[in-house]
């Protein structure tokens, strides 16, 4: 968590790596500071998260423009390697050049796909399922079954039929009932019998005093404090990796200019394809003055 929200949560009187301190001890005045501690946690979230969504774009767009541009410019690198290690074999008939020049043909590969160079944190789709129900705290498989069970089915009818925000008109009291049946809602969704039965058991209660409703509203702000902490580590990791990652790092090259590096890169390139070029073609020129047909070891 950013030390902004850590001094709220301690000037609250709550440290949120001890969840025994999750309720809070002065009442309501406690309370509001640990209210300002959320808010000031999930700003400074916001700010990361829209940090690290920009850095995956500028990786992910760099990583295709680095294969549009360089791909090709490897490839054919790594093909003139090939060609000339096996005009080297042609022209010394060399056992050794031989082998050189048949692992250089078996080893030559495409450029890698996209996907790949994201190593495998992500890939051409966006972030995989189980990355976005980290972010957004959503279940990353279906349901188990598309009824819920009889218990949860009558669970959930006895819960609507006591506590429908229809049944008063008070404001305050429809207002409750209102998010009652929000929770009681997700419950029967997920088909969660023990949640149900644990709500039937809070409404069968009664409406929370005074002093418990503090004390539940101070562990709910804990929780969520401590849930922000908890996906600001996840981002943070899901950022290092981008980062260490084979684009991630030529983008800390030249973090002002990527395009510019992106150039940089292809000239020196295109060096290097002049080079062997040029290296092959002298190869080439000896093999044709000693009668080279073509082929690695035989000669006319």
């Amino acid at each position: 968590m950013d030390p902004e929200a850590q001094q709220e949560a301690r000037q609250a009187g709550h440290e949120p790596q001890d969840a025994s301190e999750a309720a809070p001890r002065d009442g309501g005045e406690a309370v509001e500071r640990l209210e300002r501690a959320v808010r000031a946690a999930e700003r400074a979230l916001i700010e990361y998260e829209i940090a690290v969504e920009t850095f995956r774009v500028e990786v992910e767009n760099f990583s295709r423009l680095h294969e549009q541009r360089l791909g090709p410019l490897y490839g054919r690198i790594e093909e003139l390697d090939v060609l000339i290690a096996e005009a080297v074999a042609a022209c010394t008939g060399d056992p050794e050049d031989v082998r050189r020049a048949r692992e250089a043909r078996a080893s030559f590969l495409p450029m890698p796909a996209v996907e790949e160079l994201y190593q495998g944190w992500m890939d051409s789709a966006g972030l995989p399922p189980e990355a976005v129900a980290m972010l957004t705290g959503q279940r990353v498989r279906p349901p188990e079954r598309v009824r819920p069970s009889e218990r949860a089915r009558r669970l959930y009818r006895e819960l609507v039929r006591s506590a429908h925000p229809d049944l008063v008109q008070d404001d305050a009291e429809r207002g409750r009932r209102e998010e009652f049946m929000t929770r009681a809602n997700k419950a029967y969704s997920d088909g969660d019998e023990e949640a149900l039965a644990a709500l039937a058991e809070e409404w069968a209660a009664g409406p929370p005093t005074v002093r418990e409703r503090e004390a539940a509203r101070g562990e709910e702000l804990y929780a969520r404090l401590e849930w922000l902490a908890r996906r600001k580590e996840m981002l943070a990791a899901a950022a290092a990796e981008l980062e260490d990652g084979a684009i991630g790092s030529m983008l800390r090259l030249a973090p002002e200019d990527p395009d510019g590096l992106l150039e940089e890169i292809a000239g020196r390139l295109r060096e290097r394809i002049a080079e062997k070029e040029a290296r092959l073609a002298e190869l080439t020129g000896r093999a044709g003055r000693t009668g080279w047909t073509g082929e690695p070891g035989r000669a006319g």
